[in-house]
């Protein structure tokens, strides 16, 4: 045998050796935050609005008659099948949460500066349908925003307009990887709302990974800085971490926070009746009086701004093939868990910190503790935001 080919070979059976000896990340808790203590077994899965704006609705088939949590959930610019977060959205329905995903997106139907008006209207719309459903009925004074990428300024903004939109107000808004913001004068992004208006008892969380997370960063600090009706003791600023002690390695992506499962893909749920759309008749030229033909719905009129870029269809492609572990369990879901069950208690993003399960995030099956999730808070979260260069440096 070829002395080259016998050292590729020995290589690579040391390898295999290597990983089939390696230590193992932790699975799923069976009780508590992030766990399989489920009091539902069975998740309903329907959709409410019309067949062009659909939400999709995912509740126990156990829970009576008793209100339920509401967790609403934007996706990301092209993310718009629930079956990328499919597991996640599973576990919170099973622990008796009524989870709203509304698909605010057609890619190459809707421009980015009409998602939140649209993502607002669905949600107002299906928050009152849902109340007369005596199976569902969401708890109005429970309602937590999740938003992921594009989908986190969609929250931020409803959270800032909720009254405006004829929403209820947050008592949680959860930001993970923010991003897709648009850039002055162009509209290919989701323009940045007022935050100072998100309402005081809201508490926010922003959570990135530590991977790619320079562009994220960036606006996380802008978001702290500019949301100034909070205060500091409601927001926090959580780090998931990579982790490669053992196999398969825990990566902390942008794509992290997906949870494919395909029983939650949005051709295997019914969707609601098409709204009627009046056709807009206008006279055309040049064939004589009253003759008229059909105009094209504005509101399907081409733009650039509605294609995805070559990054967001990679992502998208990306989460569409991301599985669930570790990070799920006791980063994504955990921490959604807790946050939740502070909020709608009334309590202070910053009383988290004190629980040592906050930030813990198990151990591989050698022993060896997996890194640790980080939280921190701004030093002073009514301060105004300042655009200059001194303030873009100051860190909290």
């Amino acid at each position: 045998m070829h002395a080259k080919t016998l050292v590729a070979l020995t290589f690579a059976i040391l390898a295999t050796a290597s990983y089939a000896h390696a230590a193992v990340p932790p699975t799923q808790a069976e009780q508590g935050a992030g766990g399989m203590d489920y009091t539902g077994s069975e998740v309903i899965k329907r959709s409410v609005g019309s067949a062009e704006e659909p939400i999709f609705v995912f509740y126990a088939k156990e829970g009576g008659t008793e209100p339920r949590p509401v967790i609403v959930f934007f996706h990301s610019w092209g993310g718009n099948n629930p079956r990328y977060f499919g597991n996640w959205i599973e576990h919170l329905a099973r622990k008796g949460n009524l989870v709203l995903f509304p698909k605010f997106q057609e890619v190459n139907k809707t421009r980015p500066m009409d998602a939140t008006t649209i993502a607002s209207r669905m949600v107002s719309s299906a928050l009152k349908a849902l109340s007369e459903d005596d199976q569902v009925r969401p708890d109005k004074d429970k309602i937590a925003f999740v938003g992921y990428l594009a989908g986190s300024i969609v929250a931020l903004d409803l959270a800032a307009g909720a009254k405006g939109y004829d929403l209820p107000e947050p008592k949680l808004v959860m930001s993970l990887m923010p991003g897709g913001v648009a850039k002055e004068g162009d509209s290919k992004g989701i323009p940045m709302p007022d935050l100072s208006n998100i309402p005081t008892s809201t508490m926010l969380i922003t959570m990135n990974g530590d991977q790619d997370h320079v562009p994220a960063d960036r606006l996380v600090k802008r978001i702290m800085a500019e949301s100034t009706g909070v205060p500091a003791a409601q927001k926090l600023f959580m780090r998931v971490v990579s982790d490669r002690h053992g196999y398969p390695p825990l990566s902390a992506t942008l794509v992290a926070p997906g949870a494919v499962n395909e029983e939650y893909a949005a051709d295997k749920i019914p969707l609601p009746p098409s709204a009627a759309v009046e056709e807009t008749l206008a006279p055309v030229k040049g064939k004589g009086k009253g003759k008229k033909a059909a105009q094209k719905d504005p509101r399907v009129k081409w733009t650039s701004d509605m294609a995805l870029t070559g990054p967001q269809s990679t992502l998208t492609m990306m989460l569409g093939n991301n599985g669930t572990d570790n990070l799920d369990y006791r980063a994504f879901w955990k921490t959604l868990d807790l946050v939740t069950d502070a909020a709608f208690a009334g309590k202070e993003a910053v009383t988290l910190k004190a629980n040592p399960a906050f930030l813990d995030m198990g151990i591989w099956s050698d022993g060896w503790p997996v890194r640790r999730l980080s939280a921190d808070s701004p030093k002073d979260g009514r301060e105004e935001a300042d655009t200059t260069a001194a303030t873009k440096r100051r860190r909290f």
